[in-house]
């Protein structure tokens, strides 16, 4: 038999967790302060746990759910705490490795503000609120030439401290849509498309079919604008598999028919998705430099880390150390790379970040935390899929291997690939799901 509702509830101590990843995700453009509500919400779990001395823990998240948070977390954190031994900055290594101690108890934090239907209504009706907040701040840049939002918080930061979020020059130099980030942090479209889902499922059951289209189309003007082509195929993805399930196969056929004539109307008005366009057009060429500028120099990277696996194939060069062993391995020494002057700060695409950095043996164990995500997935009857169906879309789409991503290990999208995972672990086993013998 099911729970009651009174047996299914947080405990009175935990109620107040959707907040905390509310907060922690709206103060994104802040770091500091994102940091801030991580930590602070980190040892209030602990705190709460020491209390009752771990006692209760049924009430708080299901048994397999502590049990996959914390597996996804060490999948993680293991292989940059091994790399660390001998990785060619040990200090930095080590550092990396012992701050990030900091994710496990917020992941739980995460897991079980959706552990049960309040707080999945919560925590995902807030998160797709904050996308359509940001969506409708890109937009009001895309007209004016400046973001409502990051102007607010850069002028707090001017009061505060005495200077911007950004330096002029830096800001002249952008060639797109920087949103609430603003034009130093140019990830406004990765960090758009990843957290999607979340818009697109509220649009599509709180409005229905014409919510979902117009909430689809806004986001996707704003990330084409944002000019990542990583965040285009992201958000691709993530249009095929909503679509597919909000408007069936053929109408959403239309969809991306729609977005293709959209995409050749930016093209043809806005200089800087031309240039993506026919930079992107330099694929069918056949020979390597053709495919480099095409890449953005990421072949060049490529090859870089490759090297690096090769010569450190059993613990990598260690987390975040990329930058410091490129110039062994820069295949183009001497010359100037795509990306400008100095190294790169990372292989640009998670598979090869995890080789490079963490070995064979952090592959591995990504790989295995993979495979016990999708399983739990795989037993999971239909009820828990339906819960954790926009979690596992976003984390789903923002691991997509045939793309190129940000530094899985640095603190922005570290911390992004691990809010996804632990919002999977707990609305998939939540407490509320269907007894096992309604499995599928």
């Amino acid at each position: 038999m099911r729970n009651s509702n009174l047996d299914n509830q947080a405990p009175e101590g935990w109620r107040w967790a959707p907040a905390w990843v509310l907060a922690f995700v709206a103060l994104w453009p802040a770091p500091g302060y994102a940091e801030g509500i991580l930590v602070l919400g980190a040892l209030a779990a602990i705190f709460k746990l020491l209390i009752v001395r771990f006692r209760g823990g049924a009430q708080l998240l299901s048994a397999p759910a502590w049990a996959l948070t914390s597996v996804l977390f060490f999948a993680y954190w293991l292989p940059e705490a091994v790399s660390a031994f001998d990785a060619v900055d040990p200090a930095r290594a080590l550092r990396e490795a012992a701050v990030d101690l900091r994710y496990l108890p917020f992941l739980w934090l995460a897991a079980a503000a959706v552990a049960d239907a309040r707080g999945r209504r919560i925590t995902f009706a807030g998160l797709a609120i904050i996308v359509g907040i940001w969506t409708a701040d890109a937009i009001a840049q895309a007209v004016s030439g400046t973001s409502p939002l990051f102007f607010a918080i850069d002028s707090a930061k001017h009061a505060i401290s005495g200077h911007g979020m950004c330096t002029s020059e830096a800001a002249q130099a952008v060639d797109r849509l920087s949103g609430i980030l603003g034009p130093c942090n140019l990830k406004f479209g990765p960090m758009l498309a990843s957290l999607s889902p979340f818009g697109l499922y509220y649009a599509a059951k709180r409005f229905g079919v014409v919510g979902w289209c117009v909430a689809a189309l806004s986001i996707g003007a704003v990330i084409l604008l944002a000019g990542a082509r990583a965040a285009w195929i992201t958000y691709a993805l993530v249009l095929l598999w909503s679509g597919w399930r909000v408007l069936g196969v053929k109408r959403v056929f239309v969809v991306f028919v729609a977005g293709a004539l959209t995409l050749v109307a930016l093209g043809a008005f806005v200089p800087q998705v031309a240039e993506r366009i026919e930079r992107t057009t330099h694929l069918a060429a056949a020979d390597e430099s053709s495919v480099d500028i095409a890449l953005s120099g990421r072949t060049r990277i490529w090859s870089a880390a490759t090297c690096m696996y090769r010569t450190h194939w059993f613990n990598g060069v260690g987390a975040r150390g990329f930058r410091d062993a490129f110039m062994q391995c820069d295949p183009g020494r001497g010359s100037l790379a795509a990306w400008g002057e100095g190294p790169a700060l990372h292989a640009h695409q998670w598979i090869l970040e995890v080789a490079s950095e963490t070995g064979t043996f952090g592959l591995l164990l990504w790989l295995a935390g993979l495979a016990l995500g999708w399983r739990a997935w795989r037993y999971a009857d239909p009820v828990a899929r339906d819960h954790a169906r926009p979690a596992m879309l976003a984390i789903v789409v923002t691991l997509f291997p045939f793309n190129t991503h940000l530094a899985a290990y640095s603190t922005f999208w570290g911390g992004l690939v691990l809010l996804l995972a632990a919002l999977y672990a707990g609305s998939l086993l939540a407490r509320d799901a269907e007894p096992e013998d309604a499995r599928a």
